[in-house]
């Protein structure tokens, strides 16, 4: 029994010794600065930045189809027939036209190929087809391009510095992003390169318009399905435009594999890039072909930024100009660097929780943890006398576990989550409660204190257990269902439930068995 007894110290003060070097950590400039180093805050106890944005993921699937439309033409050169999309409302739809009556059997096959079974394929007359896309291709499509944004998303705020950002879906609407920056500095900076989709993309240039009236005198039947028509003023100080472009991208976002800020020859900001072998080999065909007589045009956010002739080949290194400054060059060097964003992102809500109001919410949730504590240490000790204390040590030692459980494993603590901090102190109180009321049944039936103790917590063992596993069941639901606040309620009230097992049962229990090796044997006093 006493070297049962010692181990199971030994165990219990490693344990204390453990979970209180993960609140603290090595200790410098003092325990209130080691303890803001290791537990993190939510925005709502730190204050910083709350956005909602929405992905217009339908650009996505114009992407793809718009590529899809390159590789059909391609295959279908030899047959006469081509592929386009004539409706800008329906972007999932391909059409194919012409070709002669004997090629339609070669058409067929290339339009039902493998790299097309994405799309139903009907017939639409005696030499064309329909393509539409699938509906469950279309939803795989979107959610994609909803994972890559949040993905780009986390990869500039973490290049950025931004300490625990909280970065998810958003279950209040269609294909919406959370975004949560605790601490952050700079908001408007960092939300404007959150916002902006950073969507840069080279395209062949077809003619160029003084004004918007221009190009539409220019195209009475407007604007060819092959083209697209986008402002710019083609660098700074240009006149504003409006050029008329090939729709598909030469070289898209997504082609870029490094980007840095620089200078040009005159001291001006600008940005150098690199693309991806099979984007550098892309564009090196395309230049080569058209050197001399063609002309590409830089696009950024649906904007042309530059329009250069093309002199000589280039393959996989260039720069960007258009009048940038130093902050502009090096976000968006940034934002190529960590990838483009699939579509583009437009701002739905932005709310801004002040250092103060955090302050005064870490101020309120603390007194209310604090004063829930000593109330019902309070009322323990004077219902159960000296077994209360052995609750109540219980008690502390719970909390420090969950604590420490957070410092070790960098859990982000919210107002929510000390909300689960207060239910976990009620939750360590009940399996107290059970454990003394059954030990005081056992003392009625005549049994000695150690009879009673031993009876006592082996009965109440299964009601506390099965209460705690039910409650972690409906928390971890909360937390995989659940948004950025009631996740960090979950994960509290799971590690204080799984503290309370360890404390309420192993700690308490050799409280007890500590005060029995004080009384004679066959006592049957107990202070309960």
């Amino acid at each position: 029994m006493g070297r049962n007894l010692a181990s199971r110290t030994g165990a219990i003060v490693a344990v204390l010794v453990i979970f209180i070097y993960g609140i603290f950590g090595i200790p410098y400039g003092g325990l209130k600065a080691s303890l803001e180093r290791r537990i993190n805050l939510g925005l709502d106890l730190k204050g910083g930045t709350h956005l909602v944005l929405q992905v217009h993921v339908i650009e996505a699937v114009n992407s793809e189809t718009d590529r899809d439309v390159q590789a059909l033409n391609t295959a279908l050169a030899s047959t006469g027939a081509t592929a386009a999309k004539l409706d800008p409302n329906n972007p999932e739809v391909i059409t194919i036209s012409g070709g002669s009556e004997a090629q339609q059997s070669a058409i067929h096959d290339i339009i039902t190929g493998t790299e097309y079974a994405g799309y139903d394929v009907t017939s639409s007359g005696v030499s064309g087809y329909k393509m539409t896309m699938r509906p469950t291709e279309v939803a795989a499509i979107e959610e994609r391009a909803l994972d890559t944004s949040i993905d780009t998303i986390r990869q500039r705020v973490n290049t950025l510095g931004v300490s625990e950002p909280q970065i998810e879906k958003y279950g209040l609407g269609d294909n919406e992003i959370l975004v949560q920056l605790p601490g952050v500095s700079d908001p408007g900076r960092v939300e404007s390169i959150i916002q902006s989709t950073a969507k840069l993309e080279i395209h062949a240039v077809v003619a160029s318009y003084g004004s918007m009236a221009e190009a539409q005198q220019a195209n009475p039947s407007g604007i060819p399905p092959e083209d697209e028509l986008l402002p710019g003023n083609n660098g700074e100080g240009g006149p504003d435009q409006y050029y008329l472009l090939k729709r598909l991208a030469i070289v898209s976002g997504t082609d870029f594999r490094d980007a840095q800020p620089s200078t040009d020859e005159n001291g001006r900001p600008d940005i150098t890039f690199d693309l991806t072998t099979e984007a550098g080999d892309r564009f090196y065909k395309y230049t080569d072909a058209n050197k001399g007589t063609g002309q590409m045009a830089i696009v950024l956010d649906n904007q042309v930024r530059e329009v250069a002739g093309i002199e000589s080949a280039i393959r996989d290194q260039g720069r960007i100009t258009g009048g940038f400054t130093e902050q502009q060059a090096e976000d968006l060097s940034l934002m190529l660097r960590t990838g483009s964003l699939p579509a583009s992102i437009s701002y739905l809500e932005t709310r801004t929780v002040g250092p103060t109001l955090g302050a005064a919410s870490i101020h309120e949730g603390v007194v209310a943890s604090i004063s829930g504590l000593l109330v019902v240490m309070i009322c323990m000790l004077i219902y159960y006398k000296g077994a209360g204390v052995n609750a109540n040590l219980a008690l502390v030692l719970n909390l420090l576990i969950l604590l420490g459980f957070m410092g070790f494993s960098g859990a982000t603590l919210t107002l929510p989550g000390i909300a689960g901090v207060i239910l976990t102190i009620g939750m360590g109180v009940d399996s107290n409660v059970l454990i003394f009321e059954r030990v005081r049944e056992e003392l009625k039936l005549g049994k000695t204190a150690a009879a009673a103790v031993q009876d006592g917590f082996g009965h109440a063992w299964t009601t506390i257990f099965d209460t705690h596993v039910t409650t972690i069941v409906s928390a971890a639901i909360l937390f995989l269902f659940g948004s950025g606040p009631v996740k960090g309620f979950a994960v509290t009230l799971t590690i204080g439930l799984m503290a309370n097992i360890f404390t309420a049962v192993f700690v308490s229990r050799t409280i007890f068995d500590f005060l029995l090796t004080k009384k004679p044997r066959g006592a049957v006093e107990l202070s309960i």
